[in-house]
């Protein structure tokens, strides 16, 4: 997920798509604690796009 890609979109859309960030990262930590998580990377890449959403609700004045 790209930063130019997010500043497209509406704050209710970011926000929407923050919060599917955080269930999916809850996901594959819970993945992990079990041993089930294979690509253990993908806990990284959803961090990083829960920030990049967080920085861009910033810019457009989204209460983060």
């Amino acid at each position: 997920m790209k930063a130019s890609e997010l500043r497209t979109k509406q704050p209710d859309e970011l926000k929407s798509t923050l919060l599917d960030l955080h269930r999916e990262a809850f996901s594959l930590r819970m993945q992990q604690a079990t041993g089930q998580l294979g690509k253990s990377h993908q806990i990284k890449s959803v961090r990083r796009d829960i920030a990049r959403v967080n920085m861009v609700l910033a810019e457009k004045g989204g209460k983060v």
